[in-house]
């Protein structure tokens, strides 16, 4: 046998398995409302976890598969859920259109200030980007009249979305809703799934590895971190219009920083070079906080303590820690 055809025959069980991994992974998120009630949970908590978990996985694109630490992502959320709010409040009446407005709100504005911020790297980077996300949180926080300020932004609910003769009512119906966020995080998902496994994915895996070499191989480094930043901006915001769905509201907190630091721990805690580990992460984490806040006013304590368990012991995270527990 060939040195080619044993790694061929190698790599087949490999793929198999992932793709059967993939599989019941995607089966498991389409049965959630029903199975979802059994454990304890809801069908709005199961929502909440496929919300951050895609705003997640928005940061991972940037953070494990480009190197690029961000600790402002709270803002693209936010924007995409003030976006979304406020289309829906003053302009239409169409969630369909809204949830577009949000998407295009943070992810233009990310675009347009990232070019500003590509040519900084490591804490000089991150600063930036949480010094932009606090003017977005002021002005929300003080414009009153437009945003709500401080009681935040109200007087907007989501509409049931027509297809020909065919109704999906969100409005009322927490399982309709559920698959309505499922629809848009899958769509989010395969494109990062496309972009990652493309030239250009690849081309960020070696800028994460090593920017030097990578400088030295002719590649625009600042230019393809730079869309790589305008790409997560863009897939947060959706998480963000997601959110305003979700709730019906929207307020100064979700563009705080503080929000962008459980972003973070939740890319973290799930594993932030795995393509699904952020989900794992904010499943997880919204969980905790459901249950844990419900016994305890100190539930982030818990959650603070399974992070440093988590970076200490497993570094690779959550999803890593059953990966290598998994017969192979």
């Amino acid at each position: 046998m060939s040195e080619a055809t044993a790694l061929g025959a190698a790599t087949t069980p490999v793929l198999s398995r992932q793709r059967l991994g993939l599989a019941a992974l995607w089966l498991v998120l389409i049965l959630v409302p029903f199975w979802v009630p059994f454990v304890g949970g809801y069908t709005q908590l199961a929502g909440r976890a496929l919300v951050l978990g895609l705003a997640a996985m928005a940061l991972n694109f940037l953070l494990g598969f480009t190197g690029v630490m961000s600790f402002g992502h709270a803002a693209w959320f936010g924007l995409g859920a003030y976006g979304t709010g406020l289309m829906l409040r003053y302009v239409t009446s169409s969630t369909l259109l809204a949830t577009a407005a949000g998407v295009l709100l943070g992810g233009v504005l990310g675009t347009l200030l990232g070019r500003l911020l590509v040519r900084r790297r490591g804490v000089y980077f991150a600063m930036i980007t949480i010094a932009f996300g606090q003017i977005f949180f002021y002005i929300a926080y003080r414009w009153n009249s437009l945003t709500g300020g401080d009681d935040g932004l109200r007087g907007f609910q989501r509409q049931p979305i027509g297809f020909g003769r065919l109704l999906l009512d969100i409005q009322g119906n927490d399982i309709a809703l559920y698959y309505y966020l499922l629809f848009v995080f899958a769509i989010c998902v395969g494109l990062m799934g496309l972009l990652l496994g493309s030239p250009f994915g690849r081309t960020l895996i070696a800028i994460r590895e090593n920017e030097r070499r990578a400088r030295f191989l002719g590649i625009d480094v600042e230019r393809q971190i730079w869309l790589s930043f305008s790409l997560s901006c863009f897939f947060c915001s959706a998480a963000g219009a997601l959110y305003a769905l979700l709730n019906n509201f929207a307020d100064p907190m979700t563009l705080h920083y503080t929000l962008s630091g459980e972003i973070v721990i939740m890319a973290v805690m799930g594993g932030m070079r795995s393509f699904w580990g952020p989900l794992l992460g904010a499943a997880v984490f919204v969980v905790l906080q459901d249950y844990v806040s419900s016994m305890t006013v100190n539930w982030m304590s818990f959650i603070g303590l399974l992070f440093v368990l988590v970076v200490l012991f497993a570094p690779r995270g959550l999803l890593g820690v059953l990966q290598r527990e998994t017969p192979r």
